[in-house]
């Protein structure tokens, strides 16, 4: 009886410490996953705009959403490089340079894309770490407000 016991606080044991380990990771939001949070609409609805020729920033600015868009923008932008950062694939340094980039080029964003700021500065932020394309990871799009992000050439 006793080495049941002492079995099923295993099992419980090492159950709470896989879960904690899931939910340490990053949850990785794309910016169709964030607009579609602030506007209402579907993540589908969005990636159809988006693919129409509209950008995120002007979307959530129709929407009269776009600052709401820059901040949770920003904000998970900074959890991805944190997490890459504790992962080793990137130095603080680098992270902080990235992250005060993007937060400058946000200052000026209007949502249009018109300016192209960010085009080539980030980390495939909620691209994957797709290899190729350039010397990095990622393969971002640099749609509006500097958001998709690429690394390399």
């Amino acid at each position: 009886m006793k080495n049941i016991k002492t079995f099923a606080l295993a099992i419980a044991v090492v159950s709470v410490l896989s879960s904690s380990m899931v939910f340490a990771a990053v949850t990785t939001k794309t910016p169709a996953d964030i607009l579609a949070g602030l506007t209402g609409k579907t993540v589908e609805q969005v990636t159809k705009d988006k693919a129409a020729g509209k950008t995120y920033g002007a979307m959530a600015g129709e929407a009269g959403k776009l600052d709401e868009f820059k901040i949770e923008s920003l904000k998970q932008k900074k959890a991805v490089l944190d997490q890459r950062v504790k992962d080793g694939k990137l130095t603080q340094a680098k992270a902080d340079e990235i992250y005060n980039s993007i937060k400058t080029n946000q200052a000026n964003c209007d949502g249009t894309g018109s300016a192209s700021i960010g085009k080539m500065n980030g980390v495939g932020f909620g691209q994957g770490e797709g290899k190729g394309m350039g010397k990095g990871s990622g393969q971002g799009n640099g749609g509006g407000c500097g958001l998709g992000m690429k690394q390399g050439n």
